[in-house]
């Protein structure tokens, strides 16, 4: 198996089996038949995007296999007792890098798609993880796919209760890009 940081766009890959996929942008699952010949076009984060008969599929860490792809490792990170708040925060700004949007080669954060991160005590003394998050589309599809995705990354963190919030109020827009994210896009 190809590790997926190992993978480069146009890489090609093969599915030993059927493997159950979203398609881009609607977010629709589907299926990518066996023997499917599909090309990379992303591989970031645990994110993998490939084409498969002109049109873009995201495919979950468990799907990778099927593609003979090893899916990254998540790590155990540290618990509530050995951080503070401000730790738990740097935390969560690191698993929100790893989150991309399969059209863009670009983290969430540099995307400008994080509203607010908010971490609060409930009143029995439970960790509580609040993010509002927009996407770059108000109909893009992929929506719930990465709002999903973040609450999995988010819940190995040392909080008890995740939330993650959609809005699209205000709009997303190029400004709230970062030039990082703009030098990646070919938009600066």
């Amino acid at each position: 198996m190809t590790p997926l940081a190992q993978l480069n766009t146009g890489d090609s890959l093969t599915a030993r089996c059927a493997v159950t996929v979203n398609r881009v942008p609607a977010g629709t699952a589907t299926e990518l038949p066996a023997d499917a010949q599909v090309e990379v076009t992303q591989a970031l984060g645990e994110s993998l995007t490939v084409k498969w008969q002109g049109n873009l599929y995201r495919v979950a860490p468990s799907g990778m296999a099927a593609l003979d792809v090893q899916a990254p490792k998540t790590t155990s990170l540290a618990s509530t007792a050995d951080l503070g708040d401000d730790e738990i925060l740097d935390q969560v700004d690191t698993q929100l890098r790893t989150c991309y949007d399969p059209e863009i080669p670009v983290d969430i954060v540099e995307l400008g798609l994080i509203y607010e991160k908010r971490l609060s005590r409930l009143l029995d003394g439970r960790h509580h993880l609040r993010v509002v998050m927009t996407l770059t589309a108000p109909g893009c599809g992929m929506g719930p796919v990465i709002v999903e995705d973040i609450k999995q990354k988010l819940s190995s963190l040392p909080v008890d209760v995740v939330d993650v919030e959609l809005t699209f109020d205000p709009p997303w827009d190029r400004s709230r890009m970062s030039e990082a994210a703009l030098l990646a896009t070919g938009m600066f």
